[in-house]
């Protein structure tokens, strides 16, 4: 009987562990998996004695963890395409949605299509991101806004794990906006969430956490408190978008509940940053989203970093303000406008992403027992991964140490 399932050898690795040389790296290196967990990796020099029910010999290709995006909105309707041209022509995002436009014209979009119309296009979009090295995703709801619509895109979220084989984290966003049967009482749709779909979603087991959008065109600081203590007792960890548009202490409140992530951070202050550090919540950068708006106030990188803040990189894809459907482009962006360094963005994409979910014990680095989620490229160093624009350097991706599908 072999000792392990599989070997990867002539290989080099960017185990992305914390600490030690940049990237991780392990030159001329073996990594061996058995029953879909790394069982042992480093210098092929000191490969233990065994054997290998197969052995592939990778040509010096790099391997890093397979890439994960921590926040994305796979699951919705029609397209925004219309609104991508009124902005463009001066129109803001905030006067697109006060008129009627951007996150409810999706609503109703999503409201109007069935499961299986919605999965299937959730699913092209997760395909796209497998192809680009993303085992690991995460997929929110918030363009339903009703009891119904919003679970129904939960349930469609499940389901995109069972079609293609890549783990799947889903995030109730209920608290995405007010929707149109809300319409100045912001209060009331925040009773039903709290009363009547959290409690549902929980006792379906259809989440694995809760966010929110704490800004002036949604939600304010006192409705996502209730929001967030409600999902605590019902043993829901929490995420918040915060401070896109304005500064709305949105970083500081998602601290305070010790949410697993804030995510945008345009405007968030020193004060927002100093509390995150101390909550230990995950700063996730989202640079599709800012070059869409064409915004000009980047998140507070510097101070992240002197704080010691994890920076998470994910692509945010939705219909409106990130249509981006590469992890890759994500990183290139986080490096281009945000100043992340190539190894930031792959630390973003990976050991910061998953701790960002809620994953860091099993996921995002190579590391002896963790699960063997690997991507394998064709590249001279991983900062290319972030360095060329377009390419497609993949060569396999290994989910709990099977190749998936890549056609």
């Amino acid at each position: 009987m072999a000792d392990w399932d599989l070997l990867l050898s002539d290989v080099r690795i960017a185990t992305m562990r914390a600490g030690g040389t940049p990237y991780g790296v392990i030159e001329n290196g073996a990594i061996a998996i058995s029953a879909g967990r790394i069982a042992w990796l480093g210098p092929a020099a000191d490969l233990p004695a065994g054997s290998a029910a197969e052995t592939r010999a990778l040509g010096g290709r790099w391997l890093t963890p397979a890439l994960i995006d921590c926040h994305t909105h796979l699951v919705f309707g029609g397209d925004r395409a219309a609104e991508f041209e009124q902005r463009l022509r001066g129109t803001s995002y905030a006067e697109i949605a006060r008129s009627g436009g951007g996150i409810l014209s999706t609503v109703h979009a999503t409201r109007a299509e069935s499961h299986a119309t919605l999965l299937a296009t959730a699913s092209s979009r997760a395909r796209a991101l497998l192809r680009d090295g993303v085992a690991t995703l995460e997929i929110k709801s918030g363009y339903g806004l009703s009891m119904e619509s919003e679970i129904k895109s939960l349930q469609v979220a499940r389901d995109v794990a069972a079609a293609g084989g890549q783990t799947v984290r889903t995030t109730l966003l209920a608290a995405h906006t007010v929707p149109p049967e809300f319409t100045d009482n912001a209060d009331g749709y925040i009773d039903l969430i709290c009363e009547q779909l959290l409690p549902a979603v929980a006792e379906n087991k259809l989440a694995d956490a809760v966010d929110a959008y704490c800004e002036a065109i949604a939600f304010n600081a006192e409705q996502i408190a209730r929001v967030f203590t409600r999902a605590g007792e019902l043993g829901l960890p929490v995420k918040l978008h915060a401070d896109q548009l304005s500064d709305g202490n949105g970083a500081a409140l998602a601290a305070k509940f010790r949410a697993l992530s804030a995510d945008h951070l345009e405007y968030s202050s020193q004060l927002g940053v100093d509390a995150m550090s101390a909550a230990g919540t995950v700063a996730v950068l989202l640079p599709g989203a800012y070059v869409t708006l064409k915004e000009t106030h980047a998140p507070p990188i510097a101070a992240l970093r002197s704080a010691g803040v994890a920076m998470a990189v994910a692509t945010d894809c939705n219909p409106g303000t990130s249509p981006l459907l590469s992890l890759r482009e994500a990183m290139a962006l986080a490096c281009r406008v945000f100043s992340l360094t190539p190894e930031e963005a792959l630390a973003g994409s990976t050991r910061n992403a998953a701790a960002a979910l809620g994953l860091g014990d099993d996921y995002g680095t190579l590391e002896v027992g963790k699960r063997a989620d690997i991507a394998v490229w064709n590249i001279e160093h991983p900062r290319d991964l972030c360095y060329w624009l377009g390419s497609q350097p993949l060569s396999d991706l290994l989910i709990a140490g099977e190749s998936a599908n890549l056609d």
